[in-house]
Formats: structure tokens, sequence, C-alpha cells
């Protein structure tokens, strides 16, 4: 498929026909992580998808967690080999 680069503001876009943002269920408004792969001359557009937490979970909650992993990895791995 092909498109044309076009001006929007001081960027530059490239329009998503319906059909696509469709099987995609993306619309209007919706967020996309753009990633450029430069040794393949790409660029890769993806939908953000929300995460849905477990009832009783939050966003800053498991970021915590996550970060709490990553700093402590080295001996969690030690204690499960216990």
């Amino acid at each position: 498929m092909h498109r044309k680069i076009c001006s929007i503001g001081n960027s530059r876009g490239v329009s998503i026909p319906v059909d696509v943002l469709e099987k995609l269920d993306l619309s209007v408004g919706s967020e996309v992580d753009i990633k450029l792969d430069e040794d393949k001359s790409r660029i890769i557009v993806e939908p953000v998808r929300k995460k849905k937490y477990p009832k009783g979970l939050d966003r800053e909650f498991v970021s915590q967690v996550n970060e709490f992993i990553e700093k402590y990895e080295p001996a969690l791995k030690e204690l499960a080999k216990k």
C-alpha cells in the first residue's frame, strides 16, 4: 500500500486508510508507538494497548514491583535455586 508523506503543522505524516484502522480497532485519538528500524530502513507503527490490571492493582503498583524485580533480580534468582 503506497501513501504520500504530507505536512501536518510543523510535522510530517502519513494517512492511514479507514479499513486498516478498523481492523486494528483504532480511531482518531488512539495512541501508537513509532519505532525506527535503521537497519532495514523502515518505520514501524504499532497500536498502544493499555494493560488491564486485576482488581486491586494499578499501574503505579505494577511499576514499583517491576523496579524491585529489576533491582534485585540476581538475588531473587539465587533464592529461587534454594
